[in-house]
């Protein structure tokens, strides 16, 4: 849309632009999404208090550039997942099999409801509670769920974040902490720590002295002091972020297994960030005529990009790490073979002529393992040699925390300089961790002020406060196993359905040409058809499937963890107990509840959704007419008129309505005397900064 049209004609403002991603989220003040084009609540209309009202709306700010509101977008999108997630899942399924699935999964569901999220936030400029309250009444339940689904992931994430702070300042000393097992007295002697010695030092390490991990879930074993003041400091760093504000932050069968595209769309809604409502929440900031197709389009491959770039470093240091741990199983098990070359239990007749010990490749020894295990077969087990091969330690599956504060922290070990490359890995998790904790916060910040009008800092203050007193149950010993709970159970299901059901009410209830056709007036170009059949047809079906699926395997498989054993030094599968159980099944109930909630108290009118009287006004500069006095016909004809394309959308536009009357469109303009839009349904506040 040219810049110089009537639709984006400004008048000049010396208001204050904010500066930052968070500034820009702190000096909101709440808007009442209820004051739009209609006004349906049946109440008497009060000159002044509309004024300040209008006013107030026309302050909400906006961001100072485009670039920043990109680099925001992508800072919530890119996140820890797009580190140890997704690396995982490729190596899991298949490599760069996996890419197929991802990429079409990306392309039919992911891009279409990230530009669907986008586009309605941009356009009623509200949080999810009153973007879905606006589109849907009935389905306002799904603001209200997002709500809780950001508060679950919050609390885990972080934790994470905090995990990542203890390992940033233990980064500080030479050698590294974790690159040694410690030694310790027993009586007169000294000799290696046994749970380290039978791990490694980096598994003892993270088990033992950062988490203390219990035995298993039932075991709490009180607080675990560094880490309760770790997430206290990540919490405090995310409160003062919203605040104060922080700058722009070849396996092909395996493409048949439902499994792996029911893994790979749950990574592409994680990815990209739906259903949590931070989306809605950056792009309600924007300018209406703002590019959000060319928004969601770009965020959304470079979130892919940065992922695939992401697993190809990750696969570097793990190819890294295996040589080393296979170079250091030769040398050991090579040292075991002397021993029994020494004391007769081998023969030396076993050991191939041209085998030099002192110089010994992985090529000879597993030769050398090969005639051994042969000869010995009877008693081979015996002799606990290990086959040391290169591709058992590239085929081991490391996922999540395991990936980054146990296999990268024993590749740095290997690494030239290992503090800086320490301290630079965990300081890029933690800015990772609050660029996806800032969106995530502001996914549950924004629909609350909106709606009930709270002071930023106040609510802000408070819910990090409560979020950290609750989030002390990931603090105690056994803190890991919950945050493993939180992570597979708490978000997916519920998440699954709430996008669903956003796709449905605009789709489906509000109307797919219905959108289409706003979408057309915003952006000054007709979205492609694609998007038309995705939103209708093809998203709701793939989606409808994953949690149908989702459903099954939570049916069929039952829900467990690995636990760390300290006896034994390894991790074992353990099945969660009833009360862990009943927390499981409560967390998805609790995340989903509002959904149907909602739904009944308006369906029955036990609360009212503003629709139960009818009061139509409508501005022409500062005045307003009242046409409440119209009959029943007239007044519906009014508001829905018989022409389709003259139907008023219930979302705020900042095209003019001149009436039934008007030889004009309802999407014209006329130009106000005042620089303000002409006569018709505004927006309930266009920022004045320019992006």
């Amino acid at each position: 849309m040219p810049k110089n049209s009537k639709v984006t004609q400004r008048e000049h403002s010396s208001e204050h632009v904010t500066e930052s991603v968070a500034d820009l989220l702190a000096h909101e003040e709440p808007v009442d999404y209820k004051r739009s084009v209609l006004n349906v609540t049946g109440e008497a209309w009060d000159k002044q208090k509309d004024g300040e009202e209008e006013l107030e709306a026309e302050n909400r700010p906006a961001w100072n550039s485009k670039l920043q509101y990109i680099l925001a977008q992508i800072g919530y999108s890119v996140g820890l997942g797009n580190v140890w997630r997704f690396p995982y899942l490729c190596q899991k399924n298949g490599g760069g099999a996996y890419l197929v699935p991802y990429l079409v999964l990306l392309v039919i569901i992911g891009l279409p409801l990230f530009f669907l999220e986008l586009a309605v936030g941009q356009r009623i400029r509200r949080g999810s509670i009153g973007v879905w309250n606006y589109i849907c009444p009935r389905l306002g339940g799904i603001g209200y769920a997002s709500c809780l689904v950001c508060f679950f992931v919050g609390l885990y994430y972080n934790v994470i974040i905090g995990w990542s702070i203890f390992y940033f300042f233990k980064s500080f000393q030479y050698p590294l902490p974790w690159s040694e097992c410690p030694i310790v007295k027993n009586g007169s002697m000294a000799v290696v720590e046994t749970e380290c010695e039978r791990s490694s030092a980096t598994t003892y390490f993270w088990y033992r002295e950062a988490l203390d991990i219990s035995n298993s879930i039932s075991e709490s074993g009180g607080l675990n002091w560094k880490m309760t003041l770790c997430l206290l400091v990540a919490w405090s760093l995310v409160g003062l972020a919203m605040i104060k504000g922080i700058q722009s932050s070849g396996k092909l069968d395996k493409m048949l297994d439902p499994q792996v595209w029911r893994e790979a769309a749950t990574q592409v809604f994680f990815a990209l960030g739906l259903g949590f409502g931070g989306v809605i929440a950056f792009s309600s900031y924007n300018k209406q005529d703002n590019n959000c197709h060319f928004d969601a389009t770009l965020v959304s491959f470079i979130n892919f990009f940065t992922s695939v770039l992401a697993t190809l470093v990750v696969f570097a240091v793990l190819g890294f790490k295996a040589n080393i741990m296979n170079e250091k199983c030769v040398v050991e098990n090579a040292e075991k073979i002397l021993g029994y070359l020494n004391t007769n239990v081998l023969s030396h007749d076993l050991i191939p002529p041209h085998v030099n010990f002192s110089h010994l490749t992985a090529k000879d020894y597993n030769e050398m393992y090969r005639v051994i295990m042969t000869v010995k077969e009877g008693h081979f087990k015996e002799l606990g040699l290990d086959a040391c091969l290169l591709e058992d330690e590239l085929d081991k599956s490391v996922q999540g925390t395991g990936l980054a504060f146990i296999a990268f922290t024993e590749a740095m070990t290997h690494f030239p300089a290992s503090p800086f490359w320490s301290v630079m890995f965990f300081l890029m998790l933690i800015n990772l961790g609050l660029g996806s904790m800032i969106g995530t916060m502001s996914g549950i910040t924004t629909p609350i002020i909106d709606t009930f009008k709270v002071r930023k800092e106040v609510f802000t203050v408070g819910c990090c406060i409560f979020a950290f007193l609750v989030g002390l149950i990931f603090v105690q010993r056994s803190g890991n196993y919950f945050v493993t709970m939180f992570d597979d159970y708490s978000a997916t299901l519920p998440l699954t359905v709430v996008v669903i059901l956003e796709n449905i009410a605009v789709a489906w209830i509000y109307g797919t040409k219905k959108f289409m056709q706003e979408l057309t007036e915003m952006l000054g170009f007709r979205p492609y058809q694609f998007y038309y059949y995705t939103w209708k047809y093809v998203s709701p079906i793939c989606m409808a499937v994953l949690m149908t699926a989702s459903i099954i395997q939570l049916g069929v498989s039952p829900p467990g963890y690995s636990a760390w054993i300290r006896e034994e030094a390894a991790e074992k599968f353990l099945f969660y107990p009833t009360w862990a159980m009943a927390i499981l099944i409560s967390l998805i109930i609790l995340a989903s509840l509002p959904l149907p909630l909602v739904f009944i108290l308006r369906q029955f009118h036990l609360v009212s959704d503003g629709s139960n009287t009818l009061s139509v006004t409508y501005k022409k500069g500062r005045m307003m007419k009242d046409i409440s006095n119209l009959e029943d016909n007239d007044e519906t004809r009014f508001i829905l008129s018989k022409v389709p394309s003259e139907t008023p959308s219930p979302m705020p536009t900042h095209r003019s309505y001149l009436g039934p009357g008007s030889n004009n469109s309802p999407m014209e303009m006329s130009s106000a005397p005042n620089g303000r839009y002409g006569s018709g349904y505004l927006t309930a506040g266009t920022p004045e900064s320019e992006l």
